[in-house]
């Protein structure tokens, strides 16, 4: 069974988890924790734009009047 979608995305989370952060410590810079959700709030934005590029790739490229004009 796969899992259920939630309805925030990871990135979504992440980004709130990150300000909340910021919004508790004045310098978390250093914080481990927080490096660490910077890394993942990465790793997922990378992981949506390569997603798009490859859906972008597969459409092909197809004219845009191709569809737009009919005969008869």
């Amino acid at each position: 069974m796969a899992k259920k979608q939630t309805a925030e995305s990871d990135e979504a989370r992440l980004k709130k988890k990150i300000a909340e952060k910021i919004a508790d410590h004045p310098k978390p810079e250093g914080d481990a924790s927080m490096r660490s959700l910077r890394k993942r709030l990465k790793r997922e934005q990378r992981r949506r734009r390569a997603f798009a590029l490859r859906r972008k790739h597969a459409g092909g490229n197809k004219p845009a009047e191709a569809g737009a004009t009919a005969v008869g």
